[in-house]
């Protein structure tokens, strides 16, 4: 009897590059299996209503993909270490392969199967367990992790996707994807979601960016300019594999400050490994007595964050690009953030919600890293004294024809008053004046190490 195997896929929704499946192909015939658990994550990191958007096409892409190798997806819905305990007793599979993941609930789930699993790596650049520190826990500065990544640097060349997966003797059931109801319908708010999800539309991607990657120190700053990769997305559901996209840059010289970004990824996840509840709890802890503004006023302030009425034209057009697109300029995000909390001097945990929901990138470890690099509250981290200028940030990086895109309401403004340019044609006043708001916010900083 061919023996079979489930590949459990999570978010690593390939072909190309996966070392689970070609371990499963090389056993007998393969199952692949997606699980939408929303079971297992904390309610607050249940998958966003962004990210399900992408989820649903990405499975599209998928099932076609292995449609051609002769295999199919089973689409299965629950609490992952419980539906594949029950689909090995349904199949009568003998093993789980699968890739390893950082996030706390897929480590949980990962350990209540763990008789039954094979973990691979394939999720970043070098296994997370090899770039640690000489007590072998991994890195919470950025800087040692980077120097410690060059000695596995390159990657292993990525691997070919198998020409076939053998297919069991009887597949079990599996759900529609319809009957997930990923995709928003009353009212549909995904309409300017512009991006195409899966593996081909990533590879293509990385292409057409591979052909700029010289310009993209420059040019990733600027908001106006399409000067980044756009990868984000397809990186955090594995449609393409970190290595990939790092040997798809080759033989550019100016290419190490794009490489050094997608380090950035690795050096997220290994923080979540070290602090899992990095997205709840400040990473220095000496924050948790700063008074943050709460009340009717800061829930208001908050709101007009959400929808990009802030009065400041840089912030609100990169909100306003968030929710109608779901996803935004990485200068921008710093700039929407930093807004949030030393403007508004709201907690930056509020902030971390509204983008785990609308952005279709949403990473766990991205997400938690980089809003507390901003909040001045983690392990590696900006000081919270230092205050982004939004309107000096915004004509510093010629944003002028980016808030005319998002903003319409300044379509007519020209340079320099695009940048300040006051309430006009219904767009509002400032919620507060720059220096005001910095001022509060450094008080708030003396307070705390006065206590």
């Amino acid at each position: 009897m061919t023996n079979v195997s489930l590949v459990w896929l999570r978010q690593d929704l390939r072909l190309s590059d996966q070392p689970a499946f070609v371990a499963a192909a090389a056993e007998g015939a393969v199952i692949p299996v997606y699980i939408l658990d929303d079971e297992t994550p904390d309610p607050a990191y249940r998958i966003g209503a962004a990210q399900r958007w992408w989820l649903h096409g990405s499975l599209i892409s998928l099932t076609k993909d292995l449609k051609e190798v002769g295999s199919r997806l089973i689409l299965r819905r629950g609490r992952a270490d419980v539906v594949l305990a029950g689909l090995l007793k349904e199949t009568g599979a003998t093993r789980i392969h699968a890739l390893r993941h950082a996030e706390p609930w897929w480590r949980e789930a990962e350990a209540a199967l763990a008789d039954r699993l094979t973990l691979h790596d394939g999720n970043t650049l070098a296994p997370l367990r090899d770039v640690v520190t000489g007590a072998g826990q991994p890195f919470r500065m950025y800087s040692a992790f980077w120097r410690a990544l060059q000695q596995y640097m390159p990657p292993p060349a990525p691997l070919p996707p198998p020409r076939r997966l053998n297919p069991p003797a009887h597949w079990p059931n599996s759900d529609r994807l319809e009957d997930w109801k990923l995709l928003p319908t009353k009212p549909n708010w995904a309409r300017g979601f512009d991006m195409a999800p899966g593996s081909a539309e990533a590879k293509r991607k990385l292409q057409e960016f591979a052909d700029h990657v010289d310009s993209y120190e420059v040019e990733r700053n600027l908001p106006a300019e399409e000067g980044t990769s756009r990868l984000s997305p397809h990186l955090h559901f594995g449609e393409i594999s970190a290595a990939t996209v790092w040997h798809g840059v080759d033989g550019h010289a100016a290419s190490e400050k794009f490489r050094k970004e997608l380090a950035w990824r690795d050096f997220t996840q290994g923080v979540t490994v070290a602090l899992p509840d990095y997205a709840r709890v400040n990473g220095n802890r000496k924050y948790d007595a700063l008074k943050w503004r709460t009340g009717k006023q800061a829930d208001a302030d908050l709101r007009a964050w959400q929808h990009g009425l802030t009065g400041y034209p840089i912030v609100d057009a990169g909100m306003r690009q968030l929710w109608t697109t779901g996803w935004m300029h990485n200068r921008v995000r710093m700039i929407t953030s930093s807004f949030l909390i030393k403007h508004l001097l709201i907690d930056w945990r509020p902030g971390w919600d509204w983008f785990w929901d609308a952005l279709v990138d949403a990473d766990y470890g991205n997400n938690s890293v980089n809003w507390q690099w901003i909040a001045g509250t983690g392990v590696d981290a900006n000081m919270f004294s230092r205050i982004m200028a939004p309107l000096t940030q915004s004509e510093k990086f010629e944003a002028g024809d980016y808030i005319r895109r998002w903003v319409p309401e300044l379509a007519d403004v020209p340079n320099p008053l695009i940048h300040d340019p006051g309430p006009i044609n219904g767009y509002p006043a400032k919620l507060i004046g720059h220096r005001e708001a910095r001022e509060r916010a450094l008080a708030a900083a003396r307070m705390l190490r006065a206590e």
